[in-house]
């Protein structure tokens, strides 16, 4: 399995909701529905995307935006204009259709997003490897998916949910799949270090067998060079050594396994290479500033709104 279909392993949408919004004039929407995930898309117009964090994002029209996180963000003709529409839980799940925002449905504006919407549905892993807000510029290429989507939204047609699902997973798949494979993306060190033949190997024995003691001297013994070398090319290549970044991926692994699993903490330990809860919880709260059990109850509701 290659990197990126082992991170898009398990995400599987389920109550996908889509959003078809029409605006005009001078107009801002405040989205606080807390979606670990959204998708959005110009299909009319152009717009800013201003994230909790960081510096506001233009997206014109066709590209497809991905929002990580359940911060609030804001979606506007213009970052200096004050939200006029606050979107949260209720209206996903009330207005899942479509919502206007504006004087008309001949609006300059027309945004098409789409939101995961509850825990178990995106892994912790792709969500770490994403930064905030990445665009796939339209010229870049235009998610085939678009007109079928908008075709959903408006229909009223038997298994209209599945298809939704399932679209919302392809329109993701679609997006990603271009962002990893542009050789000026700004994707995580550790893909491009997938090429690199030394490194890529290292790669694929941590993730083929995470709970194997790995040490740099097997793992170095494994891909054929030196310790030392294999220490300093990794650390070039992913930006951090071996066994740091291994730790982080066990991590990963325990965080998504606690929250879609009903698995004691202890099983969960021992699968991602620590000897016992003991071992798990001090390493998972170096990392995560929690304990696995913490992690655990403040897993977000299966459903938003819920």
């Amino acid at each position: 399995m290659d990197v990126l279909s082992e991170l898009l392993d398990g995400v599987r949408a389920r109550g996908a909701l889509f959003r078809q919004t029409t605006m005009s004039g001078p107009w801002s929407m405040r989205f606080a529905s807390g979606s670990p995930l959204t998708l959005a898309t110009m299909l009319r117009g152009r717009a800013w995307i201003v994230p909790a964090e960081g510096e506001p994002v233009p997206v014109s029209i066709g590209d497809t935006a991905i929002i990580r996180g359940r911060a609030p963000y804001t979606v506007a003709d213009d970052p200096a204009t004050p939200p006029q529409v606050m979107i949260n839980s209720v209206d996903y799940c009330t207005r899942a259709d479509k919502g206007d925002t504006g004087d008309s449905s001949d609006g300059s504006a027309l945004l098409l997003s789409g939101a995961y919407t509850g825990r178990g549905e995106i892994s912790e892993r792709l969500l770490h490897a994403l930064p905030e807000v990445l665009v796939i510029p339209a010229a870049d290429g235009r998610c085939p998916l678009l007109d079928l989507v908008v075709e959903e939204i408006v229909a009223d047609r038997p298994g209209q949910q599945v298809m939704r699902d399932r679209l919302l997973d392809l329109m993701l798949l679609s997006t990603l799949r271009t962002w990893f494979d542009q050789s000026e993306a700004n994707a995580p060190p550790w893909y491009r270090a997938w090429e690199d033949p030394v490194v890529g190997h290292a790669l694929r024995l941590l993730h083929e067998d995470p709970a194997h003691p790995w040490t740099v001297a097997s793992l170095a013994a494994k891909s054929g060079v030196s310790r030392a070398a294999l220490a300093r090319r990794f650390t070039a290549q992913v930006g951090e050594p071996p066994m740091t970044y291994l730790a982080s991926w066990r991590i990963d692994l325990a965080a998504d396994l606690l929250r879609e699993t009903d698995a004691t903490v202890g099983s969960i330990a021992r699968r991602v290479g620590y000897a016992n809860t003991f071992a798990l919880s001090v390493a998972f709260k170096r990392l995560r500033g929690i304990t696995p059990t913490q992690h655990r109850i403040t897993a977000p509701s299966p459903r938003l709104g819920e």
